[in-house]
């Protein structure tokens, strides 16, 4: 069994944050992608494609460690499941694996809940795919993203009027922040779940609403209106919210400024 580490979801936000850091470490990688790959100089590019399973098998040859950054919100069970077995046939003795803040605790019941929670419910299946498999783990949940703030708001923003949770805030975190951790926990022996980590400020979903119309110079009437379900109940209860562990960083303002260098920025005295 070699040192190399398979990383999935290598072209994604999160794994295209991660691939240098563990670089930089000294670390030997494999990379996965569903289509042919223009080779990276320091790692090796393998085509497999996790829902099919096609190149699984070639992927997992000779790996100790597996760190599992690709997901998918619909189906993120089943492709994990398919991972999973074949790590196993594989005899990889370390499956790092990334969920969400609210995976174990955010309960997604009915219509509306699968509508706009379905992500929850998704990780929750590959959470225990990964749980009751004969591999020893290690799972990290961070809050959401900062990108994935602006990705909700952006599509909202199509809308006339911005509709947003009422009751509901959001502890947004840096996706270098998680990388970080995740490099260090790839590097290390299996944790189980490990401590959540979360961005360093909470802040009403409003106040990210208006934040963002600022800095993208837009204007929209805000709306909160009152979702039903139990899942945005348990948001409501700060279910996706790790206030114990404010370990991030970079904060949203920072995230903001980045992002949106030539645009108005928003600052922390604003509140």
């Amino acid at each position: 069994m070699s040192d190399t580490i398979l990383i999935t979801g290598a072209t994604g936000t999160l794994g295209t944050a991660l691939v240098p850091l563990l670089e930089q470490a000294g670390a030997k990688l494999r990379l996965t992608s569903r289509s042919e790959h223009r080779p990276d100089r320091n790692a090796e590019w393998v085509q497999a494609d996790i829902a099919t399973g096609s190149g699984l098998d070639t992927a997992l040859r000779g790996i100790r460690t597996v760190v599992h950054c690709a997901g998918s919100p619909g189906d993120d069970g089943a492709l994990t499941r398919n991972l999973v077995d074949a790590a196993v046939d594989a005899d990889v003795d370390h499956f790092v694996h990334v969920s969400v803040v609210g995976a174990d605790t955010v309960p997604v019941v009915g219509a509306v809940d699968r509508a706009l929670f379905g992500y929850f419910a998704a990780k929750r299946a590959a959470e225990n795919v990964i749980t009751r498999s004969p591999i020893p783990w290690t799972m990290l949940r961070p809050t959401q993203f900062h990108d994935f703030v602006t990705t909700v708001m952006e599509q909202m923003i199509k809308l006339p009027v911005l509709p947003l949770w009422r009751g509901v805030s959001f502890q947004p975190v840096d996706t270098q922040d998680v990388a970080r951790r995740l490099a260090e926990l790839s590097l290390g022996e299996p944790a189980g779940i490990v401590p959540p980590l979360g961005g360093p400020t909470i802040y009403p979903m409003e106040l990210l609403a208006r934040d963002y119309l600022a800095v993208t110079e837009r204007r929209r009437a805000i709306v909160n209106v009152p979702i039903p379900g139990r899942a945005a109940a348990a948001f409501r209860a700060g279910a996706n919210l790790a206030p114990a562990h404010p370990d991030g960083t970079t904060s949203w303002e920072d995230f903001l400024a980045a992002r949106f260098p030539e645009r108005a920025t928003v600052t922390s005295d604003r509140r």
